[in-house]
């Protein structure tokens, strides 16, 4: 890849394939496609390893992907080196980069200030914001995607990114031939903290979501403002893997962590995005801290629940993929 780390290092997407390279039916473990989120996974993916895989069978793989974002993660940054959002950049192949009319462009203003990070009246306007537009409007407005500020939050970009094309290019030509793939993508900044929600691409009552919940239980959500803690995206990850997988099921959740409530979670990538875009772009700045924190609570009870529910999941996801070949206790999972 083209970007580099902070001491001008190189950076990649490492890749881990476990069982047949030519499996048709796979457990897909990613994390880390907004980079400062990518702690949380890292630390499932390094739990799993510690604990050990299970009986892979021999038509089965078992694939760890660390991490989707490097640059984010090395520079403490929800987005690429683009400042692009990933999780909006996988848009259909004739569907354009751009945003609709209105929307996001009325709150960059308030979202992106051409200045370093200084105190200001962020909370209140925000909360005016929220009794004129209704929070589930206003969120799913602002964090929907835009394609049109590209210093500005939840940024799509203008093609797909480098990162996005290397990975949707991996998928096709190594699990495009796959039968069934059980798909988990690893998230923080959520929900409530130190809990799971399972996000799906599909509504309450839809084959994919029913299933899933049937399996998963009640934490199974649609990607819907109405519906949860979520809300519909364009070009996200969850649509990519099914293109490159055209001829398989694909059982995909996005494993959303939550860590605090949505306000700070936006006042931290506000001022994060202020200090990378106005300031000095260091990564020294008490914003770089904050966010961190914001995305991976350096608290030792969230740590452990996120590494428990993170394992929990993965152990359920391997017994949906292999069946009698791996069994883990249902009593056990989401408890």
């Amino acid at each position: 890849m083209d970007a580099r780390g902070p001491g001008g290092e190189e950076l990649g997407i490492d890749l881990a394939v476990f069982g047949s390279p030519s499996a048709k039916r796979v457990v897909l473990h990613t994390t880390g496609l907004h980079g400062i989120e990518g702690f949380a996974g890292s630390a499932i993916q390094l739990a799993l390893l510690e604990r050990g895989l299970p009986a892979i069978p021999d038509d089965g793989a078992i694939v760890l992907v660390h991490v989707l974002n490097p640059f984010g993660m090395a520079w403490l940054r929800r987005v690429n080196e683009s400042n692009v959002d990933l999780n909006r950049n996988f848009l259909e192949p004739d569907e354009e980069y751009a945003s609709p009319a209105g929307g996001y462009a009325a709150f960059d203003g308030l979202l992106n200030p051409k200045t370093p990070p200084s105190l200001d009246l962020f909370y209140a306007e925000a909360a005016w914001l929220v009794a004129r537009h209704g929070f589930n409007q206003l969120k799913q407005t602002i964090v929907g995607g835009q394609y049109a500020f590209e210093k500005g939050l939840f940024f799509g970009g203008a093609q797909l990114e480098q990162g996005p094309a290397l990975f949707s290019s991996w998928v096709e030509e190594q699990l495009g031939a796959s039968d069934h793939v059980v798909a988990i993508d690893v998230h923080t900044g959520l929900g409530k903290s130190g809990v799971d929600t399972l996000l799906v691409e599909d509504e309450v009552g839809g084959p994919l979501y029913e299933r899933l919940k049937a399996r998963f239980g009640e934490r199974v959500t649609p990607w819907d403002p109405d519906a949860g803690v979520a809300y519909a995206i364009r070009g996200g990850y969850p649509s990519m893997i099914p293109r490159a997988c055209e001829r398989a099921r694909v059982d995909l959740v996005t494993q959303e962590f939550g860590t605090t409530i949505p306000f700070l979670v936006l006042k931290a990538l506000r001022e994060e995005n202020r200090w990378h875009q106005w300031g000095d772009a260091t990564l020294d700045h008490p914003a770089k801290a904050r966010l961190k924190d914001t995305f991976c609570k350096p608290t030792p009870t969230w740590k452990s629940e996120i590494v428990r529910r993170g394992l929990e999941l993965f152990d359920a996801s391997v017994d949906l993929t292999f069946g009698e070949h791996y069994m883990c206790d249902p009593k056990r999972l989401f408890s």
